[in-house]
Formats: structure tokens, C-alpha cells, sequence
């Protein structure tokens, strides 16, 4: 008789056989694999695919592709440990990870980003179609690898920045699939707190704090008219200039709330003043980008930070610390790859791109394509704030406009409890999420694992 042992180590050669599967690497308890793609001249793409838990066929299940924000966060470190991947920081299984029902592909994006590389800085991505086109090409790379997945329903979810990628990600891939030049199962795209229209959040965050008493009207004609000089430059067309006075918003924000998360305004924060305006505006463009760069990413519930990134020795117990002294080596990736180390220039590269907003490519995936598009928003988020998600979810020209408008917002609940609202039209629907911030899938895995199992036709955790 065949002991159970036997068995066990028997169905895992026959999926490493059908697969190409891998069980030594990092020990997450699951099937996986991971890899680069040249996706361009000096340009080097990591990605790392998490096939779902105790599945006889994965092609049966659907692909998450996941695209972290920033621009300049990892989607393979942050997206996989913090947020839903099969393990957490500390290294301990987590109980709602996506990878329990769907196989989910992480990618570190734009290149530079996490584990992807340049050669050389001037092969950074300036505009987010040449992300979009990088997009393809890893995906194309991993179809050469995995062809039997060609076939798989693809759903692409991109967080903060990672959802502006994303739209135009799946709009760029349509075409390609339209145009015969590859083959792929696209099915929905979805915006989860998404930097879809930079200057609309902008403008949202003073009357958001007041309303919820972080600041008082001082504060908030001081917010607002930084925002307002924000939004004049940005109609000027002078887009990196922009993003300095987006920055130096974050910057009043600050100063006027004495400490607030921009990631979730009820997580524990403690006071740790900031700089002033005016000394900001010495800083310089440049470093006040640096500044602003650490703001997008140093915002956590977790201890955790990326701020440390280019440092030589990292601080023990960060994300950036385990990517790379544990995850690099049990990978046996290439020594000249660093995790990290080239995020800082990726945002300060992107800078011209940044205030640029995307709602016209939505309107053009829901007008011109079959491609499904879901917007998820925390309730709690300030950076991408629910009023500043439905300011342009509202405004948006699309087929389905008016009846949308007048469709019933229907109640989530789960176990008796009150997760959150859906409205949907077409193929277009928005989540509220309640009790979560910018990372909603960690902040309420109840309400995204509904909005997982009704959006990809597939059983989910909850």
C-alpha cells in the first residue's frame, strides 16, 4: 500500500510536471514560480506566481494579476506579505490570502520597482503607456512559459498608483488581443483606491478632514488653497510642477492635522510633527518629491517601511530588510539585484506623469471593449478618498451613465454583519468598503473576498 506520504509527494511531481511548478524557494506552503522578462532594451521585469492552495488543475481557477502603487512600491514584497498573500510579514500564514481560491501573479512594476531592474536609469518609464506596453510584455513572457493559461480568465487589480497602470494596462492589452498579437483571456480590470484622478482626491482631502473634525476651517481653507494652486498648474499643462504642489499639499495636510495616516485615518499614529511649509518650499523640487515619495509609502499599520530602501544596512523587521536578506537568497536571485534600490528614481522619473489623470481610458474601456471595470474604495482612505472616487466615477461619459446613476446600492453583508454597498451597471460596478482604508483587502478581507467570489464567478474565502 502506498502510504499517504508517498501519495502526497506523488501529486506534487505529477503538478510540477504539468506546471512547472516549484515547492523549494521561499516556503509559502504553496505551488509557485517566479522569474524575469526582458521587456524591453536594459529593462527587467520580476514577476512571482502564487498558484492557488490544494487545486488539482489551476487552470481552473483565474488569474489575479496584481500591480502595487507608488509608483515605487512592490508588488511581489508589499501586495504579497502585507497585504494578501499566503503569508504575512512575520512569516505566518495568512488566513484570508487570496492564493487560498485564485492563482494570483505579482509583478514588481514599473521597472525599478521591488525586484525589477534597470540598466541604467534612462531606461525608467516615463508615462504610464510605456508601463502599459512593459505590462504586455511580461505577460507575454509568462503566457511562453505558461501557455496552457492563455486560456485562463485574467483579472487585473491595481492598487493606488498600481490601479492607473492598470486601466491603461488593460486597455493597451485589448487592443494586442484584438489585433491577434496575443492570446489572453482578459475579463475585468479593477481600481481598488485608485489614483485614477490625482487632482479630484487632491481636492477632496480638506473637506474630508473637516468633516470628520482632523482639521478646522483654518485648516482647511489652508488644505484647499494649496489644492486649488494645485489644480490651476495641472490645467496649465506644467504637470511636474503639479506634483511639487501636490506634495507641498500633503505637506499642509500635515502640519494642519498635527498626524494622520494617508492610508487609513483611524490607524494608531503618533505625533511626529513634519516640516513646515516654508521649509518645504527650501527643500527644492527635487527633494521635495524624495519627501513625497516617503509619504506615499511610509504610511503603514504595520511597523513596516520602504523609506529605508536605499539604505545599505535596513532596519531589521522592515519589509525591505526580509525582500532582501531572506526572499533574494531563497530565490537565488541575481547578486547585482537589489530590492528596492531603484524605487526612489522611479517615482522622481514619473514625475511629469503623476497629477495626469486616467478617467478617459476607463470611459474608453467601458465604450470600445468587452473588458468589465470594477472601482473598489475604502471608506477610511484618505490618499484616494471615497468622495474623490465617486466625484469622478459620477462625471465619467460612458454607455451605461444614466442607468447606473439610478441603479439600487445594494447592502454587502456577511455573517450578519454590514460589509459595505455595490452598485452596478453593465459592466461596470463600484464597492464601498467598509472599515477599510487603502489596502482593503487587508483592512476588510470579508467584503473583498464577496466582491472576489461575484466579480470572478469563483468560490472565495468569505
Amino acid at each position: 500500500m502506498f502510504s499517504i506520504k508517498l501519495l502526497f509527494a506523488l501529486y506534487l511531481l505529477q503538478l510540477s510536471i504539468a506546471y512547472d511548478v516549484r515547492y523549494d524557494g521561499f516556503p509559502t506552503g504553496n505551488p509557485q514560480n517566479w522569474g524575469f522578462v526582458n521587456v524591453r532594451e536594459g529593462a527587467y521585469m520580476f514577476w512571482w506566481m502564487h498558484f492557488a492552495k490544494n487545486v488539482t488543475l489551476h487552470t481552473d481557477r483565474p488569474i489575479i494579476f496584481w500591480l502595487q502603487g507608488g509608483p515605487g512600491s512592490s508588488s511581489t514584497g508589499y501586495g504579497n506579505f502585507e497585504i494578501l498573500g499566503p503569508l504575512d510579514l512575520a512569516q505566518q500564514e495568512r488566513n484570508f490570502t487570496w492564493v487560498n481560491t485564485h492563482n494570483v501573479l505579482f509583478v514588481d512594476n514599473p521597472v525599478g520597482t521591488g525586484f525589477s531592474y534597470v540598466d541604467d536609469l534612462k531606461y525608467l518609464s516615463t508615462d504610464n503607456k510605456q508601463i502599459a506596453k512593459d505590462l504586455i510584455e511580461v505577460l507575454r513572457g509568462f503566457y511562453e512559459l505558461y501557455p496552457d493559461f492563455k486560456t485562463v480568465p485574467l483579472h487585473i487589480f491595481g492598487e493606488s498608483y498600481g490601479g492607473k497602470m492598470a486601466i491603461e494596462f488593460a486597455y493597451e492589452l485589448n487592443k494586442e488581443i484584438q489585433e491577434g498579437k496575443i492570446d489572453s483571456n482578459l475579463i475585468g480590470v479593477y481600481l481598488g483606491d485608485a489614483w485614477t484622478s490625482p487632482i479630484d482626491y487632491t481636492l477632496s482631502w480638506a473637506p474630508y478632514l473637516l468633516n470628520l473634525g482632523f482639521v478646522d476651517e483654518d485648516g482647511y481653507q489652508k488644505i484647499n488653497n494649496m489644492a486649488r494652486r494645485t489644480e490651476r498648474v495641472l490645467q496649465q499643462g506644467q504637470y511636474v510642477l503639479a506634483t511639487d504642489l501636490w506634495y507641498m499639499t500633503e505637506v499642509i495636510l500635515e502640519e494642519e492635522a498635527r498626524a494622520i495616516d494617508f492610508y487609513n485615518v483611524q490607524y494608531d499614529i503618533a505625533y511626529r510633527g513634519g516640516i513646515s511649509a516654508k521649509t518645504a518650499k527650501q527643500l527644492g523640487s527635487a527633494k521635495a518629491r524624495d519627501y513625497a515619495y516617503e509619504l506615499m509609502v511610509n504610511y503603514r499599520r504595520l511597523s513596516t517601511s520602504l523609506a529605508d530602501e536605499d539604505e545599505e544596512t535596513p532596519v531589521p523587521l522592515t519589509l525591505n530588510n526580509m525582500m532582501r536578506n531572506v526572499v533574494h537568497p531563497a530565490l537565488k536571485l541575481p547578486e547585482h539585484v537589489i530590492f528596492g534600490s531603484q524605487s526612489g528614481p522611479v517615482f522622481d522619473t514619473l514625475a511629469g506623469d503623476f497629477m495626469k489623470p486616467v478617467v478617459h481610458i476607463v470611459e474608453k474601456v467601458l465604450n470600445e471593449t468587452n473588458v468589465k471595470v470594477v472601482v473598489y474604495n475604502g471608506q477610511l482612505d484618505l490618499i484616494c478618498s471615497t468622495p474623490g472616487t465617486i466625484k469622478w466615477v459620477n462625471g465619467m461619459n460612458w454607455y451605461g451613465k444614466k442607468q447606473y446613476a439610478s441603479a439600487t446600492r445594494n447592502a454587502i453583508s456577511v455573517n450578519g454583519l454590514l460589509e459595505g454597498y455595490v452598485r452596478k451597471y453593465g459592466r461596470f460596478a463600484m464597492y464601498w468598503l467598509n472599515r477599510s482604508g487603502h489596502m482593503a483587502p487587508f483592512d476588510n478581507p470579508r467584503a473583498c473576498s464577496v466582491m472576489l467570489r461575484e466579480e470572478t464567478n469563483f468560490p472565495s474565502d468569505y
